[in-house]
């Protein structure tokens, strides 16, 4: 099979693998499409390697595609199902195994090119929000770097929640399209404590936004503050007295390093929560562009770029 390789120097091409072998709880997926990631740039940087076991030159956590061969302990799925998965790597190819428990079936009505961009951004945030801050009716949430995949798909999931959601992001061309996604309200980033207090924060961007809204005396009282992004930086000036002021918890979320037994409870939670949704057109994540898998370095090179509004995603096959 073909698939993306990262090369010594950082350097990315298409190199030629052995097909891989499905164990026992293992699909072997024929891969449709597959969804760039900021892990895949970190990765290909050097800084995020793969965790053991995981293919260490072949990035991708996420796909979409046909089923071609199953483990012998697989009793969910058969060869010809279409399927989405969340990976700790190795998607970003023509073939790739998916364990069962990370796998969801993937409705008719999904096309390939989202449904490739769905699992990452799904599951991280529906976990964040959801299993570990609770986020529930009537709440206000904010969300930073708003413009990405995952916070498309926040904005989403909380609107269909009932909550109010305010969404950050630097490109004000991108404010009318988070507002149509469901956003209350969509600002600068540093227009965004004017419109607090808030409940809940999803921190996409790191350390100068956390910086602000600590400082600015943003939270609500219980608020609950959860990281997954950093590209901005990872070092804030803490005033412990803010958290304490507002009985506030402050986290954070990553998903790649966890078991496959811990992602598949999130899989299943994310599923239950957002198919039906997702099937029937009520929440969505904006393409930005797709790439033919051939031409993945200037996919990466387009996602480096910044000032994206959505999803970037490889399409494998004669897709």
């Amino acid at each position: 099979m073909q698939a993306v390789t990262i090369r010594e120097g950082s350097a990315l091409g298409i190199e030629e693998h052995p097909d891989p072998e499905p164990g026992d709880g293992d699909l072997l997926v024929a891969v449709r499409s597959a969804g760039l990631n900021a892990a895949d740039l970190a990765q290909l940087a050097g800084y995020y390697p793969a965790p053991p076991g995981v293919p260490a030159d072949i990035p991708g956590l996420e796909l979409a595609g046909e089923v071609v061969a199953v483990g012998r302990s697989v009793e969910r799925f058969s060869p010809g199902d279409r399927v989405m998965g969340l990976l700790a790597g190795g998607a970003q190819a023509e073939l790739a195994l998916v364990d069962e428990r990370c796998a969801s079936a993937l409705p008719d009505t999904i096309d390939w090119p989202l449904a490739g961009a769905i699992p990452e951004a799904l599951c991280t945030v529906h976990d964040a929000l959801f299993r570990r801050c609770r986020l529930s009716l009537g709440e206000r949430l904010l969300v930073t770097g708003a413009a990405g995949g995952v916070g498309c798909m926040a904005i989403g999931l909380a609107a269909l929640a009932g909550c109010e959601v305010v969404a950050s992001a630097r490109d004000p061309a991108t404010h009318e399209t988070l507002r149509a996604l469901g956003a209350t309200a969509a600002v600068l980033p540093e227009e965004a404590v004017e419109k607090g207090p808030f409940d809940v924060v999803l921190e996409l961007v790191g350390a100068p936004s956390l910086q602000t809204i600590l400082d600015a005396g943003a939270l609500a009282a219980d608020a609950r503050v959860v990281v997954i992004g950093i590209s901005g930086g990872h070092r804030v000036d803490l005033d412990l007295r803010k958290l304490w002021a507002a009985r506030a918890y402050l986290t954070g979320s990553t998903l790649r390093a966890r078991s496959a037994e811990e992602k598949g409870e999130v899989v299943r939670a994310a599923t239950r929560a957002a198919l039906h949704h997702l099937g029937a057109g009520r929440l969505s994540v904006p393409i930005l562009a797709t790439f033919p898998m051939v031409d993945a370095p200037a996919a990466y090179e387009r996602f480096a770029a910044g000032s994206k509004l959505g999803k970037i995603v490889l399409l494998v096959g004669d897709d």
